[in-house]
C-alpha cells in the first residue's frame, strides 16, 4: 500500500486522549477541538487529511514557517495523497523551495501568489516526461522556482539565463545517478541542488538538513538500493 501510517508531518505514533483539547492544524493553522495527536503534537485535520495532493501541497506551504526545503518535501511526502510516483512531484519541488525561500527572507506574504503561479506552470509538465521528453518534472520545477523570483520571461536576459542553468544544473545531477526513475530520489536531488544554486548565484543560504533518509525503498519497485544516496544502505564516509 502507498502510505505510511501515523502522522503526517512526522511519522510518529498518534495518540487519543480522553477529554478533547483545542489544537492547530499543521497543515492549515485553523484550531479545532480534538482527541488526537502524534506523540509529538502535531494535530492535522479531517479536511487536510483528505486533501487531494495539489491542495495539500499549496495549502501547507502557505502556512508553514519552515526554512528547509527538504523538511518541507519530506513532510509532504508523508501524505497518503502524494502517491509514490506521480506528477505532483513536478509541483511538489517548486512550492517547498517557494515556501522555504519566502521563509528565510521574511516574505510569508509572497508565497501565496508564487505558489498559484508555480501550480500552473508544473501543470503544463505531464507525467512520464523523464522517460518520454528528456528532461524529468523535477528539475524543471527547480527552474520554475528560479524564473518565479527572479521574474523571468522569454525576453528577460539574466533572469532568462539563471533559470535555464537551474533546470540543466538539477536534471545533470537527476541523470548522473541513473534510472530507473524515482520521484522521490529526483525531487531530492533538484531541491538540494536548486539550494546550492541559491548559494552560489543569489548568496542566500537555506538551512538544509545534511541528510535525508528514504522512507519509501520499500515501496518502489524499482528502487536503486544501495546506489541511491538517500537508501539506508547507500556507503557514507
Amino acid at each position: 500500500m502507498e502510505h505510511r501510517t501515523g502522522c503526517l508531518i512526522c511519522g510518529r505514533n498518534l495518540v487519543y486522549t480522553g477529554e478533547p483539547r483545542d489544537l492547530a492544524c499543521a497543515v492549515c493553522g485553523e484550531v479545532q477541538s480534538t482527541t488526537a495527536a502524534c506523540e509529538a503534537g502535531h494535530f492535522v485535520c479531517d479536511r487536510c487529511h483528505s486533501l487531494e495532493a495539489l491542495d495539500l501541497i499549496e495549502q501547507f506551504c502557505i502556512t508553514t514557517p519552515l526554512e528547509d526545503p527538504l523538511a518541507i518535501a519530506c513532510i509532504l511526502m508523508r501524505s497518503p495523497a502524494v502517491r509514490m510516483h506521480g506528477p505532483e512531484h513536478h509541483f511538489l519541488v517548486p512550492a517547498s523551495l517557494i515556501a522555504a525561500y519566502c521563509n528565510h527572507r521574511g516574505e510569508p506574504g509572497r508565497k501565496g501568489a508564487l505558489l498559484g503561479q508555480a501550480r500552473a506552470r508544473a501543470g503544463m509538465v505531464r507525467g512520464g516526461f523523464c522517460g518520454t521528453h528528456g528532461t524529468c518534472g523535477a528539475a524543471v520545477g527547480t527552474g520554475i522556482f528560479v524564473s518565479l523570483i527572479t521574474g523571468s520571461t522569454p525576453l528577460k536576459k539574466q533572469e532568462w539565463s539563471l533559470s535555464n542553468q537551474m533546470t540543466a544544473r538539477s536534471l545533470m545531477v537527476i541523470a548522473r545517478h541513473g534510472g530507473p526513475r524515482c520521484c522521490k530520489r529526483d525531487s531530492w536531488l533538484a531541491i538540494r541542488t536548486a539550494t546550492i544554486f541559491l548559494e552560489e548565484r543569489f548568496g542566500i543560504t537555506l538551512p538544509v538538513q545534511e541528510a535525508v533518509r528514504c522512507e519509501f525503498s520499500d515501496i518502489n519497485r524499482e528502487c536503486l538500493q544501495e546506489a541511491c544516496p538517500f537508501h539506508a544502505s547507500y556507503p557514507t564516509g
